[in-house]
């Protein structure tokens, strides 16, 4: 199962996908607010609900055990899922996933609810450029495509949501007692959140913490090679 991040959407692991495909059923998910699902305006959008939410999703599909991989804020969303039901969740890889506010580098959107819709593609790219580190790299169209998608509401209580779980008690400590295996991901050159904070995840017996030297935070994107080969291993999928 694999989790995208703020502002994304499923299309955000097209890289990926056909690397992992030939060794794993692979099933993506639009967060609520965000891609194709439903934008609604009551405030539904706390962690521990959109965690709910994939694991019915999960449920549906007939799956019984999952690894479960969440990208940025997406893998705040599997940790809440992992909180949930241990059961379902055999294992978790997070990828350039802060630990705690205090690894946070790069400031949230300053953007209010007059200037969101008035946002040109190359504003929403400039806001985009700290996801990004990978010297070349071209901001894909569909990623801004995806943020135009969403509604300032969706957008900013999803970011509050995100901090809000975080500031109740940073991931190390709630996967620490879960047992859970973890990977953990970083790209060395993350923007956002700062990659020695990876570090932290030492808290949690056994996980195995990766740094990926020339990426930033999106390495899905930036290199899915390499990601998809850290994937594979981690999951006894081949390299």
């Amino acid at each position: 199962m694999l989790i995208h991040g703020s502002g994304a959407s499923a299309r955000s692991w097209d890289p990926l996908v056909p690397l992992l495909a030939d060794t794993h059923r692979v099933i993506r998910v639009d967060l609520l607010g965000h891609g194709r699902s439903a934008k609604p305006a009551e405030d539904v959008y706390q962690t521990p609900e959109r965690g709910r939410r994939v694991g019915e999703v999960l449920d549906r599909l007939g799956v019984a055990r999952a690894v479960v991989v969440g990208h940025s804020s997406g893998g705040v969303v599997a940790t809440a899922l992992a909180e949930r039901r241990p059961d379902l969740v055999v294992a978790l890889a997070l990828i350039n996933t802060g630990p705690g506010l205090d690894a946070l580098t790069a400031q949230d959107f300053a953007i209010d609810s007059a200037q969101w819709p008035e946002l040109t593609d190359e504003q929403i790219r400039e806001l985009m450029r700290p996801a990004f580190s990978r010297a070349g790299f071209e901001i894909p169209q569909q990623l801004v495509a995806d943020v135009r998608a969403m509604t300032f509401h969706t957008f900013a209580a999803t970011m509050r949501a995100n901090h809000h779980y975080l500031e109740r008690q940073p991931l190390p400590a709630r996967l620490a007692p879960l047992g859970t295996p973890l990977l953990v991901l970083f790209g060395a050159d993350d923007r956002r959140w700062r990659s020695s904070s990876a570090e932290d995840y030492r808290a949690v017996p056994g996980a195995q913490i990766e740094l990926l030297p020339g990426l930033g935070h999106s390495p899905m994107l930036e290199d899915p090679q390499r990601t998809a080969a850290s994937l594979l291993s981690f999951t006894g999928g081949g390299a």
